[in-house]
């Protein structure tokens, strides 16, 4: 499998608040930690694992994810990736990025400016809307949101489509279906990548 197949998406997928909710505000208080284990054709490849910190005036999320993708017993790919989000007063503020792909390291990140997000990313930076924010999973509020690759550091052409409740479709540069439990917490997550094969996320 390539390294580009293997990118490809998955960054929509880095990384949860009802809809009652106005959009951009931060679940109010999300579970101290949320972990999933990471499927891709069925085959275990990673984890995925969000640390909550701080309260409603100052709240972070920090999420870690390792994966390793084998043919056979051989690893061919390892990926890990860092992001830490933070939120002030209910707002969304910034993300940091750092992202580890065989070896090669990328940086990028987000601010909440007046009148624009500043989004850096490994091709330049790039203004975003006022109301722009990260694609991160865990909070469903953002999908009113214009919504940035927290990992390219890029503004994403995708539609969000609330299908039921506890249930999301992200559609567009990326193909992927967000489930959350009664409380609004992330509970899995179905897509797929460029090259057919499926990626599942199952909360452990």
């Amino acid at each position: 499998m390539s390294d580009r197949l293997l990118i490809a998406r998955r960054e929509l997928i880095l990384g949860g608040a009802w809809l009652a909710m106005a959009p951009g505000t931060a679940l109010a208080a999300p579970p101290p930690r949320l972990a999933f284990q990471v499927f891709r054709n069925g085959t275990r490849v990673g984890e995925h694992v969000i640390v909550f910190s701080g309260d409603d005036n100052a709240r972070t999320a920090t999420t870690n994810v390792s994966m390793t993708v084998k043919v056979g017993p051989v690893p061919v790919y390892k990926y890990k990736h860092q992001a830490v989000e933070r939120w002030v007063d209910g707002k969304w503020s910034s993300i940091d990025c750092t992202t580890d792909g065989n070896g090669k390291i990328t940086k990028a990140s987000g601010r909440a400016m007046g009148g624009y997000v500043q989004i850096n990313g490994p091709a330049g930076a790039v203004r975003g809307p006022a109301n722009a924010a990260p694609l991160s999973h865990w909070n469903q509020a953002n999908f009113g949101r214009p919504l940035f690759n927290q990992q390219e550091g890029k503004m994403l052409r995708v539609t969000a489509t609330q299908v039921k409740p506890g249930h999301w479709q992200i559609r567009g540069e990326a193909e992927i279906d967000d489930f959350y439990d009664a409380q609004g917490n992330w509970l899995a997550l179905r897509g797929k990548l460029e090259d057919g094969s499926r990626l599942e996320y199952k909360r452990i």
